[in-house]
């Protein structure tokens, strides 16, 4: 059977990318199911889960500034943190893309950089969904497995980015100008972060990757919990 592959999107603009990114899961063998905050979302219940991009995350959740411009949900900002920490209880596989990138960050006890490009200076400002970053991928790491380390183009739609690294993880990409692209857990359960949208990279080889290691790592993750002795709750003690 495919691995189920919980999604997590934005209650005003996910229905157009829930699409994409369900086409994407099932590209590499999984089947997509959309969650919304103040709708059900059992972490139980599936293999695998996609945090999705979309809204800002609050301010508060990393001592940033609220700013007038900024799409916050806080219900779910909320719905997501408990999602990842779950996930990660059960040893379920999590990828966040974007937005999810760095809310998996903030999930693990890390913090975002507010003004990326004030920051990074050096750092290439572009806003597109078309290939025109240039990101250089870390050796040795979980992304360099599956994409190999040659640099790639991504698209980029962000202004914030991970500062300080959450619990178990590590860098896995960075852009030309040195701001983190990529985050990576150090040990299972499967975690990783792309700051940039693969789903609308479907065309290119390295981004499907991308996509068939959450469902591998679903799969897996599947597999061993199948394995598991089962308990029979009417059996005499």
């Amino acid at each position: 059977m495919k691995p189920v592959i919980g999604v997590t999107t934005s209650a005003r603009s996910g229905w157009r990318i829930f699409p994409l990114v369900a086409f994407n899961v099932w590209l590499a063998g999984g089947r997509a199911v959309r969650w919304v905050a103040g709708q059900p979302s059992d972490v139980s219940g599936v293999d695998g889960i996609i945090i999705g991009g979309g809204d800002d995350i609050s301010p508060d959740l990393y001592g940033g500034q609220i700013i007038t411009s900024s799409r916050l949900d806080p219900a779910r900002d909320k719905m997501e943190t408990c999602l990842v920490e779950e996930a990660m209880q059960q040893g379920k596989p999590v990828l966040g893309i974007c937005r999810g990138s760095q809310m998996l960050n903030i999930a693990l006890g890390g913090r975002l950089d507010q003004d990326a490009y004030g920051t990074y200076d050096k750092s290439e400002r572009v806003w597109t969904i078309l290939p025109k970053k240039v990101v250089e991928i870390v050796p040795d790491t979980r992304l360099a497995a599956h994409t190999d380390t040659v640099p790639m183009k991504v698209n980029a739609l962000h202004s914030q980015a991970v500062s300080t690294l959450g619990r178990g993880l590590r860098v896995a990409a960075r852009d030309t100008g040195g701001m983190i692209q990529a985050i990576e857990r150090t040990e299972e359960p499967f975690a990783l972060g792309v700051q940039w949208h693969p789903e609308h990279l479907f065309y290119a080889r390295r981004q499907r990757a991308i996509f068939r290691a959450l469902v591998s790592a679903a799969r897996a993750s599947a597999e061993q919990t199948a394995q598991l002795p089962q308990v029979d709750e009417g059996a005499p003690a």
